[in-house]
């Protein structure tokens, strides 16, 4: 064998490894991509070793309400509508964590004129990553609506007017099923004014625990003045090349700058996704004002994202409709349209019809004087919790808040059968 025969033959066996090697490298990656493909398209969870513990060892939830104490109130707008408030448990034992996105729900005592008070339940979404000892929520003052005789929004002046550092607020546990999930895939994060607070502990707990986790922040609001918390967010975004921010202004200020004060002049729309977002599998988590979701998440079915990767949370939830839905069963539209279906409160002793169309058995109940306790008519804090003595009930979207076994929460259900309630 000549030498140049040796030569060939060995440069032959470095192209033969080579081409083995790029491919079992092709092999690994395209079954890697084929799993995360399958786990995007079924909803399968990730790993248990690509998940963080629910819960530091050791800390327990509580049931009921319990005080904590205003440790810090901190203006976080141009606008100074927004105030977050930072709530320290009064025992001083170390909070549970919670899931990025689950609210607090509070009990208010509140002025009812002539020196009494009023107990409301009001529910506002967390805006920080879990920490032990410490909870933060940031609450926009919401005025009275313009050209309207309607008041402003009682329990957040209420905050921003009365709620003084030092004081008392009654806290029951962070809850609620709109949470970011805890694997590696990439997700995009959309927040429309106030709807930016559970976008922030999402944000925020990505950046402590996943920092190489793919993200993507569009935030839409009116001006410059309106944006919560934009020093924290840059700086944010300036620390992770993988989180990338898109500010939205669909009203800029004379003084607001392209590129320095925000990414994008207009509304959060698909458009705006279709420019700016890679080819991926996205899983999409979203917060807003009902008009914004109202167009925002058909859209994105049309656009074709699995019913699986749409996260969304409104205000007012109860009018954001999935296309899948489940519609009510036969047997129960064929009853309620012949009159069949009969709702007892068995404490008042009134027998009420219902009819397609009354609404919820809260609704119901209030048109008929049948008092029942009430918060944010949305199954969110557990207010309306209602014992069922005979028959079932049907929820039309599920409830942030998990009723006990035997019972349902009013606001959000509607009866699947005539039905017997301890009200």
């Amino acid at each position: 064998m000549t030498s140049l025969h040796l030569l060939l033959w060995i440069a032959f066996g470095i192209a033969l490894q080579l081409a083995i090697f790029l491919a079992i490298t092709f092999w690994r990656h395209r079954q890697d991509y084929a799993a995360l493909k399958e786990r995007a398209s079924d909803g399968t969870p990730m790993p248990a070793s690509q998940t963080p513990a629910a819960r530091p060892s050791g800390v327990e939830s509580w049931t009921g309400f319990r005080p904590f104490k205003v440790a810090q109130k901190v203006i976080e707008d141009g606008a100074q509508s927004v105030c977050s408030f930072y709530l320290e448990p009064e025992d001083g034992k170390p909070l549970p964590a919670f899931l990025p996105g689950q609210f607090l729900t509070f009990r208010l005592d509140m002025p009812a004129g002539g020196g009494a008070t009023e107990q409301i339940v009001r529910c506002y979404s967390l805006s920080d990553a879990p920490s032990r000892k410490a909870y933060r929520v940031s609450i926009k003052r919401v005025p009275a609506p313009t050209g309207t005789e309607h008041p402003p929004g009682r329990s957040s002046n209420f905050f921003h007017d009365d709620i003084q550092v030092g004081g008392t607020l009654q806290v029951r546990a962070p809850s609620g099923h709109f949470h970011i999930d805890r694997s590696d895939t990439p997700v995009v994060l959309v927040g429309g004014g106030i709807g930016i607070t559970p976008m922030m502990s999402m944000l925020n707990w990505c950046a402590a625990e996943q920092p190489g986790r793919e993200v993507w922040l569009f935030y839409g609001v009116r001006n410059g003045r309106e944006v919560v918390m934009k020093p924290h967010l840059d700086k944010l975004a300036a620390a992770h090349p993988n989180v990338h921010l898109r500010l939205c202004f669909s009203n800029p200020l004379p003084e607001d700058r392209p590129g320095r004060d925000y990414q994008h002049e207009g509304r959060v729309d698909l458009s705006l996704f279709r420019m700016e977002l890679p080819l991926k599998p996205y899983h999409f988590y979203i917060c807003g004002p009902a008009p914004m979701m109202e167009t925002l998440v058909p859209a994105l079915e049309d656009w074709g994202v699995p019913d699986s990767h749409l996260h969304f949370e409104a205000f007012g939830p109860a009018s954001i409709k999935r296309r899948n839905a489940a519609a009510p069963t036969a047997v129960a539209a064929a009853e309620a349209s012949a009159g069949g279906v009969v709702v007892t409160f068995a404490k008042s002793g009134k027998q009420v019809p219902w009819q397609s169309g009354a609404g919820t058995l809260l609704e119901l109940a209030e048109a008929n004087g049948i008092p029942v306790n009430s918060g944010c008519r949305a199954g969110g804090c557990g207010s309306c919790q209602t014992t069922i003595n005979a028959g079932e009930v049907a929820y039309r979207q599920a409830p942030d808040y998990d009723p006990e076994p035997g019972s349902c929460l009013l606001c959000v259900c509607t009866p699947k059968t005539s039905v017997t309630l301890e009200a």
